[in-house]
């Protein structure tokens, strides 16, 4: 190939002949360099529609992570609210139970403290009833004692008169036969 600056700068005499040749050859020039230039475009064109359509994908990839993380996260504060809800009620009833549990246990303890009363008050009941026959009783038999003892003394006392008498009156006899001069 023959390079047009070096073809311009010729003498001028014969710029004539190399002129026609130059121009063909920068027309040629031109047309090869469009040529090139089109080729070159026509891929730059596709890869920047491809880049193009590449960054608009990841915009709306963008948009959709986004909106992915938006609904996740409303998924997880929607299942967040229901666990909430959940433990509250679980714990409401939990309460509610042990409320019952409790209400129960009293009720229970009040039975259970009416019938220990009324126990204690019949065992009472029958205590009181033996003391008072055991008392009765040994009333009773003091009074029996007492009542035998008196009679016995009464007895005694009977026969230690008889005897006395007996012999006083044995021994007013004997004095008097003594004084009479009977013996």
């Amino acid at each position: 190939m023959v390079n047009p600056k070096e073809q311009a700068r010729k003498p001028e005499g014969k710029t004539e002949e190399p002129v026609e040749p130059v121009a063909a050859i920068r027309e040629q020039a031109e047309e090869a360099v469009a040529a090139v230039r089109e080729q070159a475009m026509e891929p730059l064109a596709e890869v920047l529609g491809r880049v193009e359509k590449a960054y608009a994908a990841y915009v709306e990839a963008e948009r959709e992570v986004a909106r992915a993380y938006k609904t996740s996260e409303q998924q997880m504060e929607s299942a967040y609210k229901e666990a909430e809800q959940r433990a509250n009620s679980i714990c409401e009833q939990a309460i509610d139970q042990a409320l019952k549990v409790r209400e129960a246990a009293e009720q229970q303890a009040g039975k259970a403290y009416k019938k220990s009363e009324q126990h204690a008050e019949e065992a009472y009941r029958r205590t009181k009833e033996l003391a008072q026959n055991a008392y009765d009783e040994s009333i009773r038999q003091t009074k029996n004692a007492y009542d035998e003892s008196a009679s016995q003394a009464l007895t005694a006392r009977k026969q230690a008169i008889e005897q006395a008498w007996k012999a006083c009156k044995e021994a007013t006899e004997q004095a008097w036969k003594t004084f009479q001069g009977e013996n």
